[in-house]
């Protein structure tokens, strides 16, 4: 009788096996760019004080949202940049790190926009705590081609988080992990340092439905909304437990695994959030929704909002649905009272 074979499935095998029908080998080229990106991000974060990585650029420069940039924060957004631009999968990009969206020659474009966090948590980053990159994927339609930033600005007026086609993200912590989710269910994999390869380790990732473990920055608790006030001293009350990193892809792969919630509400100096839609809020509305889970904005789903610009916010509450029910519930009870 033949054994069968005990070799650990590589994600550049899960990627070929994996890809969508229409992709005419596209789609594999993208994430083949995404996986060296990480791998290039890994190994600078792993050297990063012996390079002399660590802490902010020296002119206290900002990036296209107003956050420090920290010297990782360059080196990671110039790796997705390089490798993303060169692999003619994509039509154009969108970084945290950059004003506008990037514009792929036409001669070289492909049938997807990405947008990505390159280093999300990086304020982080000199403590030793885990950070992480994240993405979120569109595809063009075929045959179009976009040549300037205005007609990339006009498309992006036409798109909604629903048409999101694929999603993942890197965390760079005690071992490196890598999270992705097609359309098909949420699989995860680490990275094996000894052969250089990420190894499927977490297949059929499903969020738990009832643990009692929140998330949420509470040193904004005096700008909160009353009823989210209302909420936090419930799970207090109850005796939940509390949770939170400051990364969201840290914060969002624990709740991932162990259930809850994480949340990061609009508040009176964000009336429109902190997190931005296309870089961080869609990309882990689709992986948690294919966890099973759920993930809401300020008037809805996420992934049913519009998208109206490169950088835009949204408040943010996802996790275990049961739990995001339960938060919202005071939600509708304020709205409710406030119509008497």
């Amino acid at each position: 009788m033949e054994a069968k074979s005990l070799s650990p499935v590589t994600l550049t095998q899960y990627i070929v096996k994996s890809q969508p029908p229409h992709s005419r080998g596209e789609f594999t080229l993208m994430m083949m760019a995404i996986q060296t990106a990480v791998k290039v991000i890994e190994k600078n974060i792993r050297s990063a004080g012996m390079q002399g990585l660590f802490g902010y650029l020296s002119d206290n420069h900002a990036n296209a949202t107003g956050d420090s940039q920290a010297k990782l924060d360059v080196i990671a957004n110039n790796a997705f940049k390089s490798y993303l631009m060169s692999s003619t999968s994509i039509a154009a990009l969108g970084s945290e790190e950059e004003e506008q969206m990037v514009i792929v020659d036409s001669d070289k474009q492909g049938d997807y926009l990405i947008f990505f966090d390159p280093l999300d948590g990086s304020s982080n980053i000199d403590a030793n705590v885990s950070v992480g990159s994240i993405w979120g994927i569109w595809r063009v339609p075929p045959g179009t081609k976009i040549t300037s930033i205005e007609q990339a600005n006009d498309f992006l007026k036409t798109m909604k988080g629903v048409g999101i086609v694929s999603a993942g993200y890197a965390m760079y912590g005690s071992a490196t992990n890598l999270v992705l989710t097609s359309g098909h269910g949420v699989d995860g994999f680490t990275l094996d340092t000894t052969i250089g390869e990420f190894i499927l380790t977490h297949p059929h990732i499903s969020i738990p439905r009832k643990r009692r473990i929140y998330s949420v920055n509470e040193g904004n608790y005096v700008k909160w909304e009353a009823w989210f006030k209302e909420y936090i001293e419930y799970v207090k009350d109850n005796k939940y437990t509390a949770r939170y990193i400051g990364s969201m892809v840290a914060d969002v792969h624990r709740t991932l695994l162990y259930g809850g919630i994480f949340c990061y509400p609009k508040d009176a100096g964000k009336i429109e959030g902190k997190l931005r839609f296309l870089y961080e809020a869609a990309p882990m509305a689709m992986i948690v929704e294919q966890a099973g889970g759920k993930a809401w904005g300020e008037t809805g789903r996420i992934l049913d909002q519009g998208i109206t610009r490169l950088h835009q916010r949204t408040p943010v509450y996802l996790g275990s649905r049961q739990e995001v029910d339960r938060c919202l519930s005071f939600k509708e009870k304020s709205a409710a009272k406030s119509k008497l």
